[in-house]
């Protein structure tokens, strides 16, 4: 009994001891984290080859668990993003991507939340990175007016930060976008956007009707290759460019998820909300026609991405998933950080990265 008092008086002693020393505690250990996170890049442990990972792998509906669009892409010594969908940027610092060093953006097409991050992934770019040129950004038609829109709502940002930081740290030359467009391929074509240092990147034409253009990427570096599908439905042209493809990150809407929202706003008399919930089933495709375009191509991987409905409820991703794995069982359901590399000169899908 003696000896368990004794111990139990240590422990209460202790416990008392770092209750009280608690916010030097926490100093030292914030202290070394931020060491951590601001002398560590996340990609440069990464072997040669093509490297995929999801900094937003939700869509347009709130989600505690998924950001909006976005996709980091590392080819060799490049690094791109495709589509900036609000949080994604704040994801990749927390992904400890050298966000300063992205060189350029991609855009699928203007869809809210593919570009609502746009304005911060570029201001942080340029204040992280001390870039001096703007962000280049490339996209079909139209990608103009989406940067010229984003150039002006944040040009008075742009005085303040110079103002208060100097020319060294935010040069007014890096400020803003810098868009390239190219005109949206017809089916059976693609258009190459970038073709340097081994890195070939190809735009398709994908069917989100009746939104157009509507784009995906394809990704070839050192004998690999990903796609990224943007948003679409089910189509034949994507198909036929992700034949052999190493990973095809594909976006999916479950309809039946979908339609008992459907039901729930019906119930409550929720208009705008019933009205939507039809809509949306006929230009996204399904899981299960996800897994048929990848059967179907022979790819190597199934990386799915911006998930409709958000999965919130346990039970929710087996019900999202329900057929998939009958179709294609090399299939991952994304989360903000998922990520695989496909190292050069080999046939290896890994996965690198299960979430922030």
């Amino acid at each position: 009994m003696k000896k368990s008092a004794i111990v139990l008086l240590v422990v209460a002693g202790v416990g008392i001891f770092v209750y009280s020393q608690r916010a030097e505690i926490a100093e030292r250990l914030m202290s070394k984290g931020l060491e951590t996170a601001m002398s560590t890049d996340a990609t440069a442990a990464l072997a040669d080859g093509l490297h995929v990972a999801l900094c937003g792998a939700g869509g347009p509906m709130p989600d505690p668990n998924r950001a909006g669009p976005c996709v980091a892409v590392v080819a060799g010594k490049h690094l791109f993003v495709v589509d900036a969908g609000t949080g994604g940027v704040r994801n990749l610092q927390r992904m400890r991507y050298p966000v300063g060093r992205i060189e350029a953006l991609l855009l699928t097409h203007f869809h809210s939340d593919h570009i609502d991050g746009l304005g911060e992934l570029a201001t942080m770019r340029w204040v992280v990175g001390s870039n001096t040129q703007p962000l280049p950004v490339f996209g079909p038609a139209g990608v103009e007016q989406v940067t010229q829109g984003f150039d002006a709502a944040y040009a008075q940002d742009a005085v303040y930060r110079n103002a208060h930081h100097g020319d060294k740290i935010v040069p007014p030359s890096g400020h803003g976008l810098a868009p390239q467009s190219f005109t949206a391929p017809r089916d059976g074509e693609l258009v190459t956007v970038f073709d340097a240092d081994g890195v070939l990147i190809q735009m398709l034409a994908v069917d989100h009707a009746p939104i157009k253009p509507a784009v995906g990427y394809l990704f070839s570096y050192k004998g690999r290759t990903a796609l990224i599908s943007g948003d679409t439905s089910k189509s034949a042209n994507l198909e036929h460019f992700a034949q052999g493809i190493d990973l095809l990150v594909h976006e999916a809407l479950s309809p039946k998820l979908v339609g008992l929202m459907h039901n729930a706003a019906v119930k409550t008399g929720n208009e705008g909300m019933a009205q939507i919930t039809t809509d949306i089933l006929d230009y996204h495709a399904s899981p299960v026609e996800a897994a048929e375009i990848a059967r179907d191509a022979g790819a190597g991987h199934l990386l799915y991405y911006h998930i409709v409905p958000p999965l919130v409820l346990p039970g929710a991703q087996t019900a999202w998933l329900e057929g998939v794995d009958d179709v294609f069982p090399a299939n991952t359901l994304g989360q903000d950080g998922t990520a695989f590399s496909l190292p050069a000169g080999s046939k290896e899908i890994i996965q690198t990265g299960n979430g922030i």
